[in-house]
Parts: C-alpha cells; structure tokens; sequence
C-alpha cells in the first residue's frame, strides 16, 4: 500500500487537495479533523489540556481562544501542547492505516500539516505540498474570519518556511493559480499514484 502526505502550510489548499484525492476513492486521514476530535467536547486530549494550561477547559470543552492565548508566541508551551496531541494523532493515523491495509486499499493519502516537521518522515512514500504565494496564502485565511492578521502572521512564521516545504517535496501542487489548474495537476498526480 502506497502511503502519500500530504502538507502545506495553512491557506495553501491542502483541503483541496484532500477532497480530490478522497473523490477518486483514496482513503484519506485528515490530521486536522483527529485533533478538533480529540479537542472537541469530552475529547481525550482535554484533562491532559486543562492539567498543562489550567483554565482553558470549561465544562469538558476546551476555550480555544484561551488556548491559543496559552501558546501563541510561546515555543516552550507549543511543545507541551504538541507533546500531548501528537502521540494521540499517530495512534489514530496507526488505527486508519491498519483499516486501509485489512481493506485492501492501493493508495492512502496522509493530509498532515506539520508533515515535514516530523522525525519519522520515512513512513511516507510520496510527499505532495500545496503551494500557493503569500498574498495568496494570507487572503485565504483571512476569509475565514477566524484569526487576526497578526495572529496569521504568527502562525506562519512558526511553521517551515513554504519554500522549504517545496525544496523536500516529491510532487508540488501550485494552488495559486486557479482551482481549475489545481484539480487538473492533481488529477494527473492520482493517475499516477493508481496507475
């Protein structure tokens, strides 16, 4: 079973991305979707969130905004963060993985935003990165409404600079052009994979 990740930084259409690969019945994992799950009311990240950074748990439902807070701008308090939610993603990705194999699936897709910034990379066979300018990039997330530009500045900053992320890629996928070009590369890129 081929295993491909996918990975971008934020804004740079990793959901586009995923949602091709998932139309042409690849199974995906969506790391995002395992955090906002372990995250979420009663999720089991949560007693261990609230014991690292106390008072961003309320009623067994984490207060984003006080989290964010918590850790924004402060590496060592990122990595106590990351050292609780990370381990937990990779028993689901492991959980997922042992799914696609028993189900005899060819290829699955690894949408993982801090991909490359892991030690064990080796388990992937394809590294895709989407792509996009940072005009481009920021104007994405902006649209979302969700953070302040200087709260979207912060979050690129800290992730591995886009050209980086490009420089380790097997494929590149340019997401700034248009969402026509978009699909067209990655529906040549799932030809390939399946073929």
């Amino acid at each position: 079973m081929k295993i491909i990740g996918l990975t971008g930084g934020i804004g740079m259409g990793k959901s586009t991305a995923a949602a091709a690969f998932h139309r042409a019945r690849m199974p995906v994992f969506d790391a995002d979707l395992a955090v906002h799950r372990l995250q979420g009311p009663r999720g089991r990240a949560l007693p261990y969130i609230e014991a690292a950074f106390p008072g961003t748990v309320r009623d067994k439902t984490l207060d984003r905004a006080a989290l964010r807070s918590a850790v924004l701008g402060q590496p060592n308090a990122l990595r106590v963060l990351e050292g609780i939610i990370h381990p937990m993603v990779r028993e689901e990705e492991a959980i997922f993985l042992g799914h696609a194999r028993r189900a005899g699936a060819r290829a699955v897709v690894l949408d993982i935003p801090l991909l490359l910034e892991t030690p064990d990379i080796d388990r992937i066979d394809l590294i895709v990165v989407v792509s996009a300018p940072r005009a481009v990039q920021i104007h994405r997330v902006a649209k979302r409404g969700k953070m302040t530009r200087a709260q979207i500045e912060a979050v690129i900053a800290r992730q591995m600079p886009d050209a980086d992320k490009r420089r380790r890629a097997d494929v590149v996928i340019r997401t700034g052009l248009s969402r026509f070009e978009t699909i067209r590369a990655l529906k040549r890129l799932i030809a390939r994979v399946v073929a």
